[in-house]
Parts: structure tokens; C-alpha cells; sequence
């Protein structure tokens, strides 16, 4: 008699590829799109799969720029990238492979890597070319798109 097995439901962790969200983590993911909202030239997609190198990346928010909706076809996974990715750190991620999510998102065509840290308040800019800019207060604003987030806004 042959046995039927059956795989186990994959965890949020292991579909996403990242660890679960907590509080802060969303609340702040909240506050930075409705900041980049603002800004109605970009499309910002909160929790966007993107495929790269055949692999699912989830980051945090993704932003291009502001196109029609095709409501009748919609997109599950995204190859093209967009020209901004927002990660921001759940408190049991490490920051090794955060940097190894910028690589790959750099080396398909991203401009520009957020990365954000709720209890140091703070917003590294990353870019391609491994030059990095580190903002605790005031606004952020993006060298490769000019979004711009008020960080007081963004930690409250």
C-alpha cells in the first residue's frame, strides 16, 4: 500500500524569505509609504514579490514610477525592478543578509536600497555603486529618484 505524504504548509518566513513582521516594523512600513505616497509620480507597492535570478524576493516596499493600472491583468511576480527598495529590519533579522538582498537587488537594476533600523530611528540610502548615506533626522531624500520621507513622520 503506497502512502501519500504531504509537504507542510511553508511558514512566512520561508514563502517571503524574510523573518515575520512585528508592530513596529509595520507601523513604520506604513508611515514610509504613505511619506513616498505623497510623491504621486511613483507607484509605491507595499509587500511586492520580485523574481530575481529565479529566486522570490519580498522587500518591504517597492517604488516605481506611477503607471495606469491593468486591473483586468494582474502581475503575482514582478521581473523588472523597481527603482527603489525599502527593507526595514524585524528585530531578530541580521544585517548580513539584508546586505546580500542590496546585492541582488543591485545587480538586477535597482537604483537605490532603504534600509531602515526602528530602535537606532535611522534610514541608510544605499546605492550601486557601495557608497551609503545614513540619515537620524530631518528628511531623507533619495540621490537616483528624489523621493523623500520626513523622518519624524516615518518613527512616530
Amino acid at each position: 500500500m503506497d502512502v501519500q505524504t504531504f509537504d507542510k504548509p511553508m511558514t512566512y518566513e520561508e514563502q517571503r524569505g524574510k523573518p515575520m513582521p512585528s508592530f513596529n516594523h509595520a507601523a513604520i512600513q506604513t508611515n514610509l509609504l504613505v511619506e513616498f505616497a505623497r510623491q504621486a509620480e511613483f507607484r509605491v507597492c507595499s509587500e511586492l514579490t520580485l523574481e530575481f535570478d529565479g529566486k522570490p524576493y519580498t522587500p518591504d516596499l517597492s517604488v516605481y514610477l506611477r503607471q495606469a493600472l491593468d486591473l483586468r491583468h494582474d502581475q503575482i511576480r514582478r521581473t523588472d525592478p523597481p527603482l527603489l527598495v525599502v527593507e526595514i529590519f524585524s528585530p531578530r533579522q541580521g544585517s548580513q543578509d539584508v546586505m546580500d538582498k542590496a546585492d541582488v537587488y543591485f545587480r538586477n537594476g535597482v537604483k537605490s536600497c532603504w534600509l531602515v533600523s526602528p530602535p537606532l530611528h535611522t534610514i541608510s540610502i544605499l546605492r550601486p555603486d557601495d557608497t551609503t548615506e545614513t540619515i537620524n533626522s530631518g528628511v531623507a531624500k533619495d540621490p537616483a529618484t528624489g523621493l523623500e520621507a520626513d523622518l519624524n513622520r516615518v518613527f512616530s
